[in-house]
This record gives structure tokens, C-alpha cells and sequence, in this order.
């Protein structure tokens, strides 16, 4: 997912080689009402959702079955719960059962607290139970039903983080996977886009049914549909996957310009991490209050940020990545949502490598780096993995995204270039269709490497701060040498960092100082004065650096 606040999302285009980033701004779409996050409801794992869905032209009310079909893991569990917003008394939003039923018997049910308990006889360990849930109402969120930029009608999924239960009932939570149908209902003008491969469309008597259906298990987050009035193009084929763009019809030649570039940033992340994990992969204009929301197989752009004539292609590389991680390797929980959003920045980073250059790399690093110092300095007591939240939106901040990516780059530099990838292929297959933590991503890094990496990923992952290094160097002509001395000024602990020294000479020379503590000297060959010292030349660190020649 990428965050978008328009005016600095301009400003950001030309400092990421015309791609777009997180800036921790927002875009014209109404957020998120603060509250506390979804919590995993024990003692059950969701296997598979098949929801049926009936949207109309003439009221915002959905009608809605939903089939879940659940494992039941503890013999003690007295009710099964699942997340679903109701109708506070007197309001206008918000869903209310009509009826829970198991192999067509009402089963007994609670709906309260935006729970819904389904109470049914005989709950044990080992079971597999299918309920079928008919409700309904007018949803105040999660499903936004309105008018897009040109003033036609709308409807779409934004389920991030977990606003799912305003439309459905789930378990909203990232670690609760499952497979997913979408069943839809609609006014037969529309066109209905989904996760997974299309199974059914057709049209009688003014309305469209259309049947989506997807057998890889998916996060609530990710699960949505897309309803509106499409103009659809097939952008090309990648190893038997077809690359769609759906864009509004008033944007088709622009959209369908900037959504066509999806082939080759899907072909060069399947040939690096593994192959793609989906029937389809659909680049959808839409309302998202993102400026991409990554659901699967159907990625939701602002469309604000389509058809605009912008480069578009740090944005599609950013969200086409999440369907690696994000998607199918789903962080276990919220502290952790640098595994996804800072690998798609660092992604888009290593995209940018391949099609444009090494230049472009170290470009998007150094902007990401000025981005991660200035988050730093108004919050110098937040780490990578921030567990301190009440609301998942609160993590939407420079840290996940930009200095999770600089991790990575830091990482690849550590394990060598070739290690890496190895490296995210194999996390990716030990955890594909699941979900990890930071402790499960190390510990692939580190049998892939063959590296104890604790101290790098406690430093980076665990601590607040980077390092603040200043640097000056003198020349000593009798010796022949240039004696360079580096200080860590931070207010927090030293780290343990190789800092790169750059000699300019002709032919130029580096070497690397390791710090371990608040200062260190090298002396290095230098018949002749160079004509400069610089730090980190190859841009491969995250600190504040400054050099200075010595008086």
C-alpha cells in the first residue's frame, strides 16, 4: 500500500526518479476513524469465504450471505466469533443479521459489540463447521459506495487495515487467511473486477451476476470487489498470467497508457522471487483513499494518480511487489508491517536498478534516507517494529516503508547482492500462503547466508535512531598517509556500522572503517594529498554523514 498526499506526492516524483513513495501524507479521500485493531479470535481458523452480494443503483444497502466455512482448534470454545460492524440504535450505517444457519437450521447467534457469536451445538477440536450469515445494511465504511472523479456512481473494496468487517463478516485480522469467493449482484451497466480468476459473468434483464473466485488463501485486508463502469484491456501475458488494466472510460487512453507498464515489473519479480502467486493480476482505477491499495490480483490505484500524465511506475512496481510480500507472505501482526510495506519499497528501489541503473538506486535511497532522518527527528523514540500503537493507521509512517527498505538494502550489502535474493526466494517459499514475523525472516537470512545476523536485525529492527557520523581527515605528508577519524554524535547508544571512505585520487579509492563504538581512526596509504574524502559514496548506509578536512 502506498500512502498519498498529492502535493508532496509531486514533490516526491522528481526525487524518486519519477516514482511515488510514501511521504506519511493522505489523499482526498475521507480516513479512517481512529480505533483499536481487530484482534485474531482464538480457538478457530477460517478455511474459506463464499459471500453473495446484491448492490443497487437506487439505495446504498447492501444485501449480503456470507458462507464461512471454519475449523474449529479448542474444545473449549463455546461460540464462534466473527468481526462485522452492526447498526448502532438509531443510526442510518452500519449491518444487521437476519438469520445464522448451519445445514439449513437456525443456529443460535449474538450480534453486539460489532461482534457476531454464532452459538452453535457441539463445538469440538478437530471439526470443520459452514455457516451461512444473511444480513444487510447501509456500510459506513470498508465497502465506499459514492461517485469517482467524473461523477459516475461507484463501488470499492478499502479493507486496509481491517475495515473489512464494515461489509463483511470476518475475521479481520492478518493472520486469519483464507480463500475467498465473491458472488456479486449488480446493475447490469457495471463492470465487476475481483481477487483470484473470474469463474462466471453474465447479464439478464438488466442485471450482472458475476462470480469471482480465488483457491490461494488471502488476508481480510486484501479480500474486496471493484464496481463500476470499466473500460478493460489485456496490457500482455506474463508466463500464462494475463496483465489487465481497468480504467475509467473517460481516462482510457492515459489510464490505459500509465496501468499498461505492469508486464515487464511483474516478469522481473517473478524471474527474482518466485513465480506469481495468482490467476490474473488486474491494475484497477478506482476510489481508494490510497495511492495504491495492493489487494490481491486486483490492485486499486487512486484515481487521482492514473491517467495524470505522471510517471506511474515506482506506484504499480510498489504494489505489484505486495503480492509477493503483503499478499501471499503476510506479516503475522501490525508491528511487523515493515516485511510488507518496506519490502515493496525496496523493491521499487531494486526495480528502478534494473531498468534504469545503479544511479537510479542510489538516487531512491538518498531520498528514502532524507525521509527516514526527518521522521527521526520528530519521533526519536520509535523503532522498525513499534509495537506502542493503538490503531494500526498510526504505523502508516516513514518507518515501515522507507527505513524498512533501508534495512533491506543494508541486509543485501551485509549478505552479499546474490545471498539476497536467495534469501527473499526462500522466505517467500517457507512462508508462502502464510504469515511471518521479523524473527522468522531472520532466521531464513541466516540459513540461507549462514550468517548470525541477531545483532543487525536487533540494531536495525529493535532500536530507535541510526548513526550520526561525523568525520574529518588530515594528511600526514612524512608518513605518507591520511589519518581519517569518525565520531558517532547521536544522542542514542554507538552501532556497529561499516562506514565506506572515498579517497579521491585519480584512479579513486575506497576503504571501509568498522565502528563499534563512539569513535574510530584508520590511517590509510596516501602519498599525495587527495582532493577530497567523502563517506558512504556508494550510498549503502543509513546515518547522517558529514566530513570535513582537519585544520
Amino acid at each position: 500500500m502506498m500512502t498519498l498526499d498529492l502535493s508532496l506526492w509531486r514533490w516526491a516524483l522528481l526525487l524518486m526518479v519519477g516514482g511515488s513513495v510514501l511521504i506519511g501524507g493522505r489523499g482526498a479521500c475521507a480516513q479512517p476513524a481512529p480505533g483499536p485493531a481487530a484482534r485474531p479470535q482464538p480457538g478457530i481458523d477460517v478455511q474459506d469465504y463464499d459471500f453473495s452480494l446484491t448492490l443497487s443503483d437506487t439505495t446504498d444497502r447492501i444485501e449480503g450471505t456470507a458462507t464461512v466455512h471454519v475449523r474449529i482448534d479448542a474444545d473449549t470454545l463455546t461460540a464462534v466469533r466473527l468481526d462485522l460492524i452492526g447498526r448502532a440504535p438509531g443510526g442510518e450505517t452500519g449491518m444487521r443479521v437476519r438469520l445464522v444457519s448451519e445445514d439449513g437450521r437456525a443456529v443460535s447467534y449474538r450480534h453486539a459489540d460489532d461482534l457476531l457469536r454464532i452459538r452453535p451445538p457441539d463445538l469440538a477440536a478437530g471439526q470443520t463447521r459452514t455457516f451461512r450469515i444473511e444480513y444487510a445494511g447501509v456500510p459506513d465504511d470498508g465497502l465506499i459506495i459514492g461517485t469517482n472523479q467524473h461523477g459516475d456512481r461507484t463501488f470499492f473494496g478499502d479493507n486496509w487495515p481491517n475495515r473489512a468487517r464494515h461489509w463483511l463478516p470476518v475475521v479481520d485480522h492478518l493472520s486469519d487467511k483464507a480463500t475467498v469467493e465473491f458472488r456479486v449482484t449488480a446493475p447490469a451497466r457495471y463492470e465487476v473486477v475481483s481477487n483470484g480468476a473470474l469463474v462466471r459473468d453474465s447479464t439478464s434483464g438488466g442485471t450482472r451476476h458475476t462470480l469471482w473466485r480465488t483457491d490461494v488463501p488471502l488476508p481480510p485486508k486484501v479480500m474486496v470487489i471493484g464496481v463500476a463502469d470499466f473500460a478493460v484491456d489485456t496490457a500482455g501475458t506474463v508466463d500464462g498470467v494475463p496483465v489487465q488494466s481497468w480504467v475509467y472510460p473517460e481516462d482510457r487512453g492515459p489510464g490505459l497508457k500509465d496501468l499498461g507498464q505492469g508486464p515487464p515489473i511483474l516478469r522481473f519479480f517473478e524471474e527474482n522471487l518466485g513465480p506469481y502467486p495468482y490467476a490474473k493480476l488486474a491494475n484497477v482505477q478506482s476510489t481508494t483513499r490510497y495511492g495504491g491499495m495492493e489487494n490481491a490480483a486486483a490492485i486499486f490505484y487512486s484515481e487521482t494518480a492514473v491517467a495524470d500524465g505522471e510517471d506511474d511506475t515506482s506506484l504499480l512496481a510498489h504494489e505489484i511487489a505486495h503480492q509477493w510480500y503483503g499478499n501471499t507472505v503476510t506479516e503475522a501482526d501490525w508491528p511487523h508491517l515493515w516485511l510488507s510495506e518496506g519490502f515493496a519499497t525496496y523493491l521499487t528501489g531494486l526495480y528502478l536498478e534494473h531498468a534504469r541503473g545503479a544511479a537510479a538506486l542510489r538516487q531512491y535511497m538518498t531520498a528514502a534516507r532524507r525521509q527516514v532522518v526527518q521522521f527521526h527527528d520528530a519521533n526519536p523514540d520509535t523503532p522498525l517494529v513499534d509495537t506502542t500503537y493503538s490503531d494500526p493507521n498510526e504505523l502508516l509512517n516513514t518507518n515501515p516503508y522507507q527505513k524498512g527498505g533501508w534495512v533491506l538494502h543494508m541486509l543485501r550489502r551485509e549478505v552479499g547482492t546474490d545471498t539476497f535474493w536467495r534469501g527473499l526466494r526462500a522466505y517467500y517459499e517457507r512462508y508462502r500462503d502464510g504469515n511471518a514475523s521479523t524473527r522468522d525472516f531472520r532466521a531464513v537470512m541466516e540459513d540461507v547466508s549462514g550468517q548470525d545476523l541477531e545483532a543487525f536485525f536487533d540494531q536495525w529492527t529493535r532500536r530507535p535512531g541510526h548513526p550520526v557520523i561525523e568525520g574529518t581527515w588530515r594528511h600526514d605528508a612524512a608518513a605518507g598517509e591520511c589519518v581519517v577519524t569518525l565520531r558517532q554524535t547521536q544522542d542514542e547508544p554507538p552501532f556497529a556500522v561499516p562506514v565506506q571512505v572515498a579517497l579521491g585520487e585519480s584512479p579513486s579509492r575506497t576503504t571501509t572503517l568498522f565502528m563499534r563504538g563512539r569513535e574510530a581512526q584508520s590511517r590509510v596509504d596516501c602519498p599525495r594529498a587527495p582532493w577530497s574524502v567523502t563517506l558512504d559514496p556508494n550510498t549503502d548506509l543509513l546515518a547522517e554523514l558529514s566530513m570535513r578536512r582537519a585544520q
